[in-house]
């Protein structure tokens, strides 16, 4: 007698990145966005260095060891700050190599879009320069984003001097420099205003900005050429 056996497959096991998975992953994220939410208002109102553990893990309604689930200390979440602003300059950079928008128009439109919430509040910018100047852990790791923030930007300048459409006669990394040193010195100013001008400081620093980076009318070696030609200047002229 033939035994008869069971045509049905198998059920497939449960895989653990099913929706229980998924809701885990997204629970967690939001975990970790409210205490980097919680944390950066925190640091503007009171401070960076009056800020503690407990006041962001009561302020997010999370228990303190939660805390140290997503971050090491308070030091990183402004490195996760960074890391955010690194983001947003990555991604722009990026389209500036696939479109064909004029350089004018994308650096003015970077200089507003790296100044979006939440750099836009001027106790962020205060806490940043607070935690440079108190915290050495920070600053090592700034200075290290910001050799990152520097090649991208020389990355830009350097499309645009492809492009004809940035002066050439200086190298990227230089003129990347000015551009970053210009953007940042706004915000550090409008920071102790505190006001509603920052993207008119930013449009009116870009304008003084672009007129010195747009392309020379006349090349540098003509220029040295003509220069050549005028006698010096001496004190009994």
């Amino acid at each position: 007698m033939v035994k008869k056996t069971n045509s049905k497959a198998p059920k497939p096991a449960r895989s653990s990145t099913g929706p229980r998975h998924g809701r885990r992953a997204r629970r967690s994220a939001e975990t970790r966005e409210r205490l980097f939410r919680a944390a950066l208002n925190l640091f503007a109102r009171k401070g960076f260095t009056e800020t503690t553990v407990e006041d962001i893990t009561e302020a997010a309604d999370v228990g303190k060891g939660t805390f140290f689930n997503y971050f090491p200390s308070k030091d990183h979440i402004l490195l996760a700050f960074g890391e955010m602003q690194l983001a947003k300059l990555e991604s722009a950079v990026g389209e500036a190599r696939a479109s064909h928008e004029p350089m004018p128009h994308f650096l003015r439109s970077l200089g507003v879009r790296m100044t979006q919430e939440p750099i836009r509040n001027p106790g962020i910018i205060r806490t940043l320069l607070q935690a440079y100047l108190s915290t050495s852990a920070v600053r090592v790791a700034m200075l290290d984003l910001q050799k990152r923030v520097h090649a991208l930007h020389t990355e830009i300048i350097g499309l645009g001097q492809d492009r004809g459409e940035i002066r050439r006669d200086l190298p990227a990394a230089e003129i990347a420099h000015v551009f970053r040193q210009t953007i940042f010195g706004t915000l550090l100013f409008w920071s102790l205003h505190g006001d509603a001008s920052l993207h008119a400081r930013i449009e009116s620093a870009f304008n003084v900005l672009w007129s010195g980076l747009a392309p020379r009318k006349v090349d540098v070696s003509e220029s040295h050429a003509v220069l050549a030609g005028v006698p010096p200047f001496t004190c009994g002229d």
